[in-house]
């Protein structure tokens, strides 16, 4: 049995991140048992009890909250994975996306529309990867010489209110920006309820990039551009990380980078047209 610790279980990202970890699983012998946190690390402390009574043969932590010297003190004795979300210098293997270069592949795409006014909706927990994705949107306007106003940075809950609320403040701007880069689809998804609610047209007006490639990125109307994370490749690499660790106590630290993609569709488009 593995268990597997996300930070919300209604969070969509996850779907096909634990699919690739279950079909990894099941094809050498293990079952998964998934639990949410809430980001408490009382909570997480007493599911890794299960570890230690050894009714779980490993853990994967998508969005662990123990320190840095906790993960690194339990690795020393049991398996265990980082997928997705990590402490950067615990001493632990970990499955991600580079978060900087993918938010600056967001902000550098509607920088080329020729956007100059780019607000980003952020999350108010700073985990690592809504501060990576935040300093690779400062370098993409510090590249193209754009000055980065505080207030175009609103931080937020994260999910469709979080995106919806910091929409409304960003149109309180004056100036107000032009586009949006939001740190998850379903912000975005908000952010573009905010803006239709406002009568401000997507994209003629503003322009809205998302993070995840989840599902409803392309349903929703118009369809939203966002950076696409390997999902299922991130759950399914993780897995058989953990499952290296469990028969190979001995197996080294390692750090997967998986690559992400740019997926353009209709809520972005060229100013000059």
């Amino acid at each position: 049995m593995i268990l597997v610790l996300l930070q919300s279980l209604s969070n969509p990202f996850y779907s096909k991140v634990v699919q690739g970890m279950e079909d990894i699983g099941h094809q050498h012998g293990y079952n998964v048992m998934i639990c949410n946190t809430d980001l408490d690390v009382k909570r997480e402390k007493e599911y890794l009890d299960l570890l230690r009574n050894k009714l779980v043969d490993g853990v994967i932590f998508a969005a662990p909250t123990l320190s840095k010297e906790e993960l690194s003190s339990i690795a020393k004795q049991y398996p265990i994975v980082q997928c997705c979300e990590y402490k950067e210098e615990a001493n632990v293997s970990k499955v991600s996306i580079d978060n900087i270069k993918a938010g600056y592949c967001a902000t550098r795409h509607l920088i080329e529309l020729g956007h100059q006014k780019i607000g980003m909706i952020s999350g108010k927990n700073q985990l690592l990867s809504a501060q990576d994705r935040e300093k690779g949107y400062k370098m993409a306007l510090q590249e193209a010489g754009i000055s980065l106003q505080e207030n175009w940075i609103q931080y937020e809950s994260y999910g469709f209110h979080g995106g919806f609320r910091g929409t409304q403040a960003l149109l309180k701007l004056d100036p107000k920006p032009t586009a949006i880069f939001a740190i998850s689809d379903i912000m975005a998804i908000g952010a573009m309820k905010a803006l239709k609610e406002a009568k401000i047209s997507i994209p003629d007006k503003m322009a809205v990039v998302g993070f995840d490639n989840t599902g409803i990125s392309a349903m929703y109307d118009p369809a939203l551009t966002t950076i696409a994370q390997p999902r299922y490749q991130l759950g399914a690499t993780a897995m058989a990380l953990l499952i290296q660790k469990i028969r190979n106590k001995e197996s080294k630290v390692e750090n997967k980078i998986l690559p992400h993609e740019l997926i353009v569709r209709d809520s972005t488009t060229d100013l000059s047209k």
